[in-house]
């Protein structure tokens, strides 16, 4: 369960969320300047909101009124965004197992070849980002995130630089991490069409404000 209240104001913008999330893959959806991003940036804890409570399985991870705000490291929350952010001088395969440092191996909930093998990154280990398609950064994206051992997976607009062949290429793996991963994630997009392939359990957001759950 993951329960979500925040608030936000600023200049041009204010965020006044309340979700709650039980289902194993959620999708967040609105048009550009919803509100989306900024919520996944709150629970991850890159932004903090003016107030609220961010709870996952149990675990407080921010409370204004009592004062908690546990750290980005502490939270264990696996990102991908839709640059892939992959780290240009290191190989696929050291990209991968860069997020294996911060997890002890008896926390370790995969292990690098069971991620190569189920996101197809064998033949791409040797290579550096530049040497990649869109598709493929995506791909190393993910599973570096899932190589984290995190609580929670957040997909931020994954496939909104792809065009539409490579789009076609990354979403069965998308469909496949959420049918056989056994995290919970939320998936962020504008994309109805798109968000319909990955999940049917849909939170709409608009102006800054939760309008319905689908």
């Amino acid at each position: 369960m993951i329960e979500v209240q925040a608030r936000l104001k600023r200049k041009n913008f204010e965020l006044d969320a309340s979700v709650q999330l039980s289902q194993r893959v959620t999708a967040i959806y609105g048009p550009s300047g919803a509100g989306k991003s900024t919520l996944l940036s709150i629970i991850a804890g890159i932004t903090q909101p003016d107030s609220g409570r961010i709870v996952i399985d149990g675990e407080c991870l921010f409370d204004s009124q009592a004062r908690i705000n546990k750290p980005i490291h502490q939270r264990k929350i696996g990102l991908v965004f839709q640059e892939g952010r992959l780290f240009p001088h290191l190989t696929v395969e050291h990209n991968l197992s860069y997020a294996l440092n911060f997890t002890p191996v008896q926390n370790q909930q995969f292990q690098l070849k069971q991620i190569v093998a189920l996101l197809e990154l064998g033949p791409l280990l040797k290579q550096r980002p530049h040497q990649l398609s869109g598709g493929e950064k995506q791909r190393v994206a993910l599973g570096r995130a899932l190589l984290s051992s995190p609580r929670l997976l957040m997909l931020d607009e994954p496939l909104a630089s792809l065009d539409d062949r490579l789009k076609n290429q990354i979403l069965p793996f998308l469909k496949l991490v959420s049918t056989e991963i056994n995290i919970p994630m939320i998936y962020i997009s504008h994309s109805k069409k798109e968000i319909m392939q990955i999940t049917d359990n849909l939170i709409d957001i608009q102006h800054g404000k939760v309008n319905c759950h689908l």
